[in-house]
């Protein structure tokens, strides 16, 4: 069996600690590392260590606050200024997490590196794609897309053909009962709890940025008042606390005004899309294309339709999609396997560059 040396990015959590075993099993001699991108990923960088004891691996930790502060952290704050809704993994997983690993394997005399992603790759010719994970209902391919080629060549995923319950019962099997029945932790990895909180504790300004303003409804008529733009996103119906004898829906913020627009559903549904900073495997691919909008969400068949003069690009859906939101991510998908992505842009002035003969292809 192989001995060559794999860097695995050790979280002391359920899927990294059985990415541990699995890899050992495939004869790997692994190696861990642990990212403290917070004061809070102390506890995780003890419990890894003491999982590294047990898997009788050599384990490393890398202080990476300073970087994740300025890629992730100061953006995310710095997107809801700017009205948007941002997926914070998504920019930490090429400039944070997966940098690190590659350098520090390059450091420590690693061929590979690996992590927890229930993920899949797949080599076409001289390209290696992320394939969605076996497990849909833990599938991570969403967060992956902005991965580079030479990120993914030396990426090894081995929960990719896994579900979440075969990896609990391998765990307890392998004797690690009380690490198999632990909780999934669904938070943002630097704060508990609401973002709402985590702004207005991190904006040194707060008080000026996040203050009460208008609601509206789609003619500009004033509905009430909120609590500040940066506090609402497009589709929230929880929390408006406001009564207007019908289900409303936040529609659009507008940061320079400090206005929020409520509406029904029916005016979150569109069958067009704006996406900036798309970033493809090889060229878009003409048909068959599928898009998620969020994680979790639904893939819908799609069409990328043109690049625009401001270099964003115009897709179409082929059924109307609900919420829209500035700042997610639009994945897109050929069967199982990610194709590209891009950041969903504003869709202010997005009826402009739609024609009649884009409904007729």
């Amino acid at each position: 069996m192989s001995r060559e040396s794999v860097l695995l990015g050790m979280s002391g959590g359920i899927d990294s600690t059985a990415a541990c075993e699995m890899l050992q099993a495939q004869g790997y001699k692994v190696v861990g590392l642990t990212l403290l991108t917070c004061d809070a990923s102390q506890k995780a960088a003890a419990e890894a260590a003491t999982l590294a004891t047990r898997f009788g691996i050599e384990h490393h930790v890398a202080d990476v606050r300073n970087s994740f502060k300025e890629q992730v952290i100061t953006p995310f704050i710095e997107s809801y200024l700017a009205g948007c809704t941002p997926n914070p993994c998504i920019d930490c997983n090429p400039t944070v997490k997966f940098k690190q690993l590659e350098e520090w394997a390059d450091r420590l005399d690693c061929r590979y590196i690996a992590t927890g992603h229930y993920v899949r790759t797949e080599q076409v010719g001289d390209k290696v794609y992320v394939r969605a994970g076996a497990d849909a209902k833990k599938d991570q391919s969403y967060f992956l897309w902005r991965l580079t080629q030479q990120q993914l060549r030396r990426a090894i995923f081995p929960l990719g053909t896994w579900t979440k319950e075969q990896v609990r019962e391998h765990l307890e099997r392998f004797g690690l009962t009380e690490k198999a029945k632990e909780d999934e932790s669904m938070e943002i990895c630097f704060f508990t709890g609401d973002y709402r909180d985590f702004l207005r504790n991190n904006i040194p300004n707060a008080e000026e940025v996040i203050k009460p303003g208008a609601f509206i409804d789609s003619e500009g008529r004033k509905l009430g008042t909120h609590q500040g733009f940066p506090l609402y996103t497009i589709g929230q119906r929880k929390g408006l606390n406001i009564a207007l004898g019908h289900p409303a829906y936040v529609l659009k913020t507008n940061p320079q005004k400090n206005t929020v627009m409520l509406g029904d559903a029916t005016q979150l549904m569109a069958k067009h899309m704006i996406t900036e900073q798309p970033l493809w495997v090889s060229d878009a691919p003409a048909e068959g294309l599928t898009v998620r909008i969020r994680y979790r969400s639904r893939p819908v068949a799609c069409r990328v339709l043109r690049t625009l003069p401001d270099g964003n690009t115009l897709v179409r859906f082929d059924e109307p999609v609900s919420a829209i939101t500035p700042g997610q991510s639009a994945v897109f998908y050929k069967d199982d396997i990610v194709v590209g992505g891009a950041y969903i842009a504003s869709q202010r002035g997005i009826n402009q560059w739609i024609t009649e003969d884009d409904d007729r292809e």
